[in-house]
C-alpha cells in the first residue's frame, strides 16, 4: 500500500498515464463518463458528479485477481481513474451538449457545428487555465474544493482502512439516508468543511430564494434580483482578483521577506501571464466563432468588434464566478450566470444569432474549470498535501494529460451521438430557457433591476473581501432553487461551531472525513437515482 502521508514511498515515481493497460483503460472510463453526462443532462437537466464513481470502479478492478490490476492498488492509478470519468462527464455534458443544443432548438442547424468547435476549443482553454491557475493566490490548493476532499478521503479510506474508513462509511451511509428522505447532504456536509462566512451567505441566499415567495410576496428570480447581485459582485471579485495579483508588487520590498512566505506552486508573476493569456485566447475563440457563425454579414464592424470584446469578458468573468463557486462551496452555478451573460447581450442589442453563439460560448467556459479544481484538489490531498513539491507537481501534471485526453474522447464521442440525441428529442432543457429568453427580448425595466441589485452585491463583495466571497456565495445562492439545501447548510454550520467549541481543533480532522462521507453519499445517490430516472423514461 501506498505512504498517504508522504504522497510516495522512498523510489516511487508516480504512475504515468501513458502506460499502455492505463491509457486504454482511461479511454474507456471517459467513454462511459461521457455517455452518462450527455443521456442524463439531456433528460433531467442535471450533470452527476461521477468522481466517486470513478474511484469506486479503480476500488474495486485493484482488488480483482489478476495480475495487471493489482496495480490499482496505488492511489494515484485510481486518481487517475477518476479524474478521466469525471473531465468527460462535465465535458460532453456541461461544455459540449449544451452550447450546441441552444441552435438546433432556435432551428439553426447550420450553427451547430460552429457552435461545437468554439464550445470544444473554450473546454480545452478552461482545463488548462485551472491547471495553471491551481496553488495560485486566487485558487489555492488548500480552498475547500468539497467534492476533490469527498473523493481524496473515500480513495485513502479504501487503501488505509481503520477509524477513517469506519467514518467515512457512517458519513456516507448518513449521506445515503438523508438523500433518500429528501435532505441535501452535499450541502450538509460542505458546511462541515469550507470557509463559514461564505457558507452562511450561501445558506441565506438559498433560503431567500426558496421563500420569497411566502415571505414577502415577489419572487426574487422573477424581478432579477439574484442576476443583478451576481454581476455586481462578479465585477468586483475580478477587480479583487487583480488586487490580489498586483498586491505582491506593492509589498515586495526586495529583503525576501515575501518570498519566504509564499507557499504556492504558481507565484504571482505566472498567474498575471496566465491570466492575460486566458483572455487573449478567448478573445481569438470568440472571433474562431464568430466568423464561423457569419456574424461579419449580421452586423456592423463596431456592433462586430463590440461582440468579440464582450463575449471574451464575459467568458471570462464566468469562468472566474464559476471557479469561485465551486472552490468555496462545491456549487457553480453555470446555467444562471450564462444567462445572466445573455440578458445583457440582449440588452447591447446583439442579434439572435450572436446571442446563441454567445450564451453557448458563455455556458462551455466554467464547468470543465471547476471540474478540473475538484481533481487537482483530490491529488493534491493523495500525494502528500504538497509536501513533496517536485511530486506533487509530476502528478498534477499527469492529471491533466488524463483530464485532456478525457476531453478529447468527449468532443469525439459528442460528434459522433449528438443527432441521435436531438432526433429523439434529448435536448438540455436549459437550452429551452436561453433560446426563449432569446425570443422574448429585454425590456428598460430588466436593465433597471439588474442595475439597481447589483450596487448591493457589490458592496457585499467588497465588505467580505477575496477570502470569504459572500457576494459572490450570497447570489449563487440565490440563483438555486433547491428545496432544503439552505437548512441544511445553517444547520451543518452550527453543528460545527458547537463541536469545535466543546471538542477544539482536534476535531477537524473526524469532522472533514464525515463531511466527505456525506458528500459521497450524496453523489452515489444522485448518481444511480438519475440512472434510475432516466431508465423509466
Amino acid at each position: 500500500m501506498n505512504n498517504i502521508n508522504n504522497g510516495k514511498s522512498e523510489k516511487e515515481k508516480h504512475p504515468s498515464i501513458f502506460e499502455p493497460f492505463a491509457l486504454i483503460l482511461n479511454i474507456v472510463t471517459a467513454v462511459i463518463g461521457a455517455v452518462i453526462g450527455m443521456q442524463l443532462v439531456a433528460s433531467l437537466g442535471i450533470t452527476p458528479n461521477t468522481a466517486i464513481i470513478g474511484a469506486l470502479i479503480a476500488m474495486l478492478i485493484a482488488r480483482l485477481p489478476i495480475t495487471i490490476f493489482s496495480k490499482y492498488k496505488s492511489v494515484h492509478r485510481q486518481n487517475l481513474v477518476q479524474t478521466s470519468i469525471s473531465s468527460a462527464t462535465f465535458g460532453a455534458a456541461n461544455s459540449l451538449l449544451i452550447p450546441i443544443g441552444i441552435p438546433f432548438v432556435m432551428g439553426k442547424p447550420e450553427l451547430i457545428m460552429p457552435m461545437l468547435i468554439g464550445a470544444a476549443l473554450a473546454m480545452f482553454v478552461d482545463a488548462a487555465l485551472l491547471y495553471k491557475l491551481f496553488d495560485s493566490r486566487v485558487f489555492p490548493a488548500s480552498g475547500t474544493w468539497p467534492a476533490g476532499v469527498a473523493t481524496a478521503e473515500a480513495i485513502i479510506a479504501g487503501d488505509k482502512g481503520g477509524k477513517r474508513a469506519a467514518l467515512l462509511g457512517v458519513g456516507a451511509a448518513g449521506g445515503l439516508l438523508g438523500s433518500w428522505l429528501g435532505i441535501s447532504m452535499s450541502a450538509f456536509g460542505v458546511a462541515f468543511i469550507g470557509n463559514i462566512w461564505a457558507l452562511s451567505m450561501f445558506g441565506i441566499g438559498l433560503l431567500l430564494r426558496q421563500y420569497s415567495i411566502p415571505m414577502f410576496g415577489m419572487d426574487v428570480n422573477q424581478m432579477f434580483i439574484p442576476h443583478g447581485f451576481m454581476i455586481g459582485a462578479g465585477v468586483v471579485a475580478l477587480i479583487q482578483v487583480t488586487m490580489i495579483i498586483l498586491k505582491r508588487k506593492k509589498t515586495d520590498t526586495g529583503n525576501g521577506s515575501e518570498a519566504a512566505a509564499e507557499t504556492y506552486t504558481r507565484s504571482d508573476k505566472q498567474t498575471t501571464r496566465v491570466l492575460g493569456i486566458g483572455f487573449v485566447a478567448y478573445l481569438i475563440i470568440s472571433l474562431v466563432l464568430a466568423i464561423l457563425g457569419g456574424l461579419m454579414t449580421e452586423m456592423s464592424t463596431g456592433m462586430f468588434i463590440g461582440f468579440l470584446i464582450f463575449a471574451a469578458f464575459a467568458a471570462y468573468l464566468h469562468e472566474l464566478i464559476v471557479g469561485i463557486a465551486a472552490m468555496h462551496s462545491g456549487w457553480f452555478p453555470a446555467f444562471a450566470v450564462a444567462l445572466i451573460t445573455l440578458i445583457i447581450g440582449l440588452l447591447a442589442g446583439f442579434p439572435p444569432v450572436a446571442l446563441a453563439l454567445l450564451v453557448g460560448f458563455s455556458a462551455a467556459t466554467g464547468p470543465a474549470f471547476a471540474d478540473m479544481g475538484y481533481d487537482l484538489k483530490t491529488g493534491y490531498i493523495l500525494r502528500g498535501n504538497g509536501q513533496d513539491k517536485e511530486f506533487e507537481l509530476h502528478g498534477r501534471k499527469q492529471q491533466y494529460i488524463t483530464g485532456m485526453i478525457a476531453f478529447g474522447v468527449a468532443l469525439i464521442t459528442v460528434m459522433f451521438t449528438y443527432k441521435g440525441f436531438f432526433a429523439s428529442g434529448l435536448v438540455p432543457p436549459v437550452d429551452a430557457v436561453y433560446v426563449k429568453t432569446i425570443e422574448a427580448g429585454a425590456s428598460a425595466e430588466v436593465a433597471k433591476q439588474l442595475l439597481l441589485w447589483a450596487i448591493p452585491g457589490a458592496i457585499l463583495q467588497f465588505i467580505g473581501g477575496p477570502s470569504r466571497q459572500l457576494g459572490v456565495l450570497f447570489a449563487t445562492g440565490l440563483l438555486i432553487l433547491n428545496p432544503g439545501a439552505g437548512w441544511a447548510v445553517l444547520v451543518g454550520i452550527l453543528i460545527r461551531v458547537i463541536v469545535l467549541k466543546l471538542k477544539g481543533k482536534e476535531a477537524e480532522s473526524s469532522m472533514s472525513i464525515l463531511a466527505a462521507g456525506f458528500i459521497a453519499g450524496d453523489a452515489i445517490y444522485s448518481f444511480f437515482s438519475s440512472i434510475f430516472k432516466f431508465s423509466q423514461k
